[in-house]
């Protein structure tokens, strides 16, 4: 497999990187926070992402999309990483897209594919219920009534969900509340009646939400997938933002790194810089191949969706675990380098210790993908 990026792919690394430093630095974020903003995200950022067809990386040509791939939406997501660019990237761009464009019906692609690739649409991925990542743990249920289904039951830590125009929601058609089988897919508008919205402020400064149905009348069209049968339509969605996830540790990680060595160089201690002691030196160099190890298995995965092999659980996994323990590792290290400023709010080093915890609990944290990894292994 290529581990090397081609000149197309670094030319939009390139793209990337000069539109989110100056359009969506750190303070964008800092801003966002400090507001309180209603949306967690600023629109007209996002609407320039759409402007350069960044939305539909992962939307097919046919339904106005540019369809570059898991690859292509990964090195984007990598530069936001970079630059901690808060938008409902992750949970529209790449597992909502995902979901309709591989697992939706035609009427569903024509409704809601062009609308993701122009940027118009949010779409909330309602699948976690408990305190944890557990999404075979389904307690919401939709059950049968006249020509479609009643669903009630609660979601939380909804990515997004609080401005999403469509929720995917994962419930319960048949089995018990831990079966795999018996799950089915619903795309669901957080306005049909009975739905209840609640706004969560994360660690992060990002956004999330709780979420209720109680008794929400949805129409049979609005299954996406199989009946009973929508866990392995789900563990792919979840694989594509685990992946995007993988990919936007990566980049905080590099900047981590980046910052603390330029650190290095500038703070001063006993008439030299504090980077001419070999205890730092070595941390750092430490640090940058564990990085570069990281970064190899997060092409592996992105390239792997590409190709949909049937490995790609396993390699996502450990693209997951890997990047989930570099990236808290990077920020820790940043913080320790830097000493007692890397703690003050103006250092802007402490913000990606908090992104980084959320990005790293999100979809399943290192200690969840060890485990799947081993299982689907067999060891």
């Amino acid at each position: 497999m290529d581990m090397v990026l081609s000149d197309e792919q670094n030319m939009l690394r390139d793209a990337a990187q000069g539109f989110l430093q100056a359009s969506a630095p750190i303070d964008q974020l800092r801003r966002l926070r400090d507001e309180a903003s209603t949306d967690g995200f600023d629109r007209d950022t996002w609407r320039a992402m759409a402007e350069m067809g960044w939305t539909g990386v992962l939307v097919p040509e046919a339904h106005g999309g540019v369809a570059m791939g898991h690859l292509a939406a990964g090195i984007i997501a990598e530069e936001m990483g970079r630059t901690l660019t808060a938008s409902p990237w992750h949970s529209t761009v790449v597992m909502g897209a995902t979901a309709v464009a591989d697992f939706g019906f035609a009427e569903q692609q024509d409704e809601w594919l062009p609308r993701i690739a122009a940027g118009e649409a949010i779409v909330g991925i309602a699948v976690d219920e408990g305190r944890s990542h557990s999404p075979e743990s389904v307690s919401t249920t939709a059950d049968r009534s006249g020509d479609g289904f009643r669903l009630s039951g609660a979601k939380s830590f909804v990515a997004d969900g609080h401005v999403a125009d469509v929720l995917l929601v994962s419930a319960r058609t048949a089995g018990e509340p831990n079966d795999v089988d018996g799950i089915t897919l619903f795309l669901v508008p957080p306005g049909t009646a009975g739905v209840t919205v609640e706004r969560q402020w994360m660690l992060d400064s990002r956004n999330s939400a709780s979420i209720g149905f109680n008794d929400v009348h949805v129409a049979a069209d609005a299954v996406v997938g199989e009946i009973d049968r929508g866990w392995d339509a789900l563990q792919s969605v979840l694989d594509a933002g685990r992946a995007g996830l993988a990919a936007e540790m990566c980049g905080s990680a590099q900047e981590c790194l980046a910052r603390t060595v330029d650190y290095l160089k500038t703070r001063r201690q006993f008439d030299r810089p504090i980077g001419a002691f070999q205890g730092l030196q070595h941390r750092a160099a430490q640090l940058f191949a564990e990085i570069e190890i990281g970064s190899s298995a997060v092409i592996r995965a992105l390239r792997t969706l590409d190709s949909a092999t049937e490995d790609a659980p396993m390699v996502v996994s450990l693209a997951k675990s890997k990047l989930g323990r570099v990236a808290q590792l990077a920020a820790q290290e940043a913080i320790q380098m830097h000493g007692g400023i890397g703690m003050t709010d103006e250092f802007d080093i402490g913000f990606f210790l908090k992104r980084v915890r959320v990005a790293e609990a999100l979809y399943g944290d290192a200690n969840y993908h060890t485990d799947r990894f081993a299982r689907i292994r067999n060891y």
